[in-house]
């Protein structure tokens, strides 16, 4: 059941679409979505009659600039601004489009704008965005207008969106260092395998002697290299396709290996802290906006960033539906650290629980950014070592005959 939940949903793409209005005058425009018949339905939707949907073609070159979580902040916090002057929804759009540096945001903004001048609500708007705003996004826009506080929601949704980013950007620096490392020393050794060796190699051929048994190995590991490149520089390039294809989109696999990451030593407890830092955060902001528990949960669970713990909050939904507390289900799932459930258990007895959780959150970043600082501090001197090993390894290999011939001339 878990499994089928969290199926990943199509990417969206664009149409361009042409019909009427509910007054019979012409119209034509883009909308985003996962299908033909779904972009056919959302315009309906609009009280447009299509009479043409279709895909809209793709440049041979992509141009203009991407689309950042910055963009999305700095956005969002001008509109909170906005409607706390009481600027009504569709100019406070129109003046961030037209103040947006972004061709690619200003061009969503104003499609933003037109949707709402056409009557729709700002929740479906933004909606039709899914790669702009996400569905915690809507949600939160959606209880905001409920609540009569969407200027307050979208100030706490910039502050959440500034704080989710920086610590998937630490995450990310903490894998991107080794893997860096790890590419540069694979591109050296090549160089000196196919290039530099192969020279030493025709002058190893004058000595007339036997070579040490390291030259000969790493001779003998430069022409299977070079006499096979093509077949390891594919296999690498398939097994790192099928991987992704296969974490995509075969669930037991990517679930298998999300179970994996959580056991690796270090990186392991890295990624469950920033899985918590992001859960918890995701929770109080959302608590905080006066979404209902259930859908909480439910968003929550979508954002969690790794299947075992997306598993177990899917689990929790299901209890809470049925009468439970949250924090008994969170701690039977045994994923969550006791230090979690403890607080959360504290947090519902005091009827303080967004307040408990946004102390997690804060608790939990803290810990990745101190644990992010310690693997970088001891990473550091292990690569040195591999590299020295490695590399050092390849050159003394080639000057060991070198070094025979000049104790032989000694003599």
């Amino acid at each position: 059941m878990a499994e089928a939940q969290a199926q990943k949903k199509p990417d969206p793409v664009e149409f361009q679409w042409k019909g009427q209005d509910r007054q019979g005058r012409s119209q034509k425009g883009e909308i985003e979505a996962i299908s033909r018949e779904a972009a056919t339905a959302a315009l309906r939707q609009r009280g447009i009659i299509p009479h043409r949907v279709k895909k809209k073609p793709q440049p041979l070159f992509q141009s203009g600039k991407k689309i950042r979580i910055h963009d999305v902040v700095v956005m969002t916090r001008q509109l909170s601004t906005m409607i706390n002057a009481g600027l009504p929804l569709v100019e406070a759009f129109r003046l961030i489009g037209r103040g947006s540096d972004n061709a690619a945001m200003r061009k969503v903004i104003n499609q933003v704008a037109s949707d709402l001048e056409a009557g729709q609500p700002l929740q479906d708007a933004l909606a039709a965005h899914p790669h702009v705003f996400d569905e915690l996004y809507v949600n939160m826009v959606r209880a905001g207008e409920k609540g009569g506080i969407l200027d307050t929601v979208l100030d706490r949704l910039a502050t959440y969106k500034e704080k989710t980013e920086a610590l998937r950007s630490k995450v990310k620096s903490a894998l991107f260092y080794p893997v860096a490392v790890i590419a540069v020393a694979f591109l050296v050794s090549a160089v000196l395998l196919v290039w530099v060796i192969p020279q030493f190699q025709e002058i190893f051929q004058g000595f007339g002697t036997t070579l040490p048994p390291p030259t000969q190995f790493v001779i003998g590991l430069s022409e299977g290299f070079r006499a096979n490149w093509y077949w390891i520089l594919g296999g690498i390039i398939a097994f790192a396709y099928a991987f992704s294809k296969a974490y995509q989109k075969v669930e037991p696999f990517r679930r298998e290996v999300d179970r994996n990451v959580l056991r690796l030593p270090v990186f392991g407890d890295i990624a469950l802290k920033a899985s918590i830092a992001r859960m918890t955060r995701t929770f109080a902001t959302l608590s905080a906006a006066g979404v209902p528990m259930l859908e909480i949960l439910d968003t929550v669970g979508r954002t969690a960033g790794n299947r075992i713990v997306q598993e177990a909050i899917q689990d929790t939904q299901t209890a809470v539906e049925q009468g439970q507390r949250l924090s008994d289900p969170l701690e039977d799932s045994g994923v969550f650290p006791p230090m979690v459930t403890q607080m959360i258990a504290i947090g519902e007895e005091a009827g303080s629980l967004e307040t408990m959780l946004a102390k997690i959150a804060d608790f939990y970043e803290q810990e990745v950014d101190a644990a992010v600082d310690g693997l970088t501090d001891l990473l550091e001197p292990i690569i040195m070592v591999v590299l020295g090993v490695v590399l050092g390894g390849l050159v003394i290999s080639m000057y060991l005959p070198i070094f025979k011939m000049g104790e032989v001339i000694g003599q």
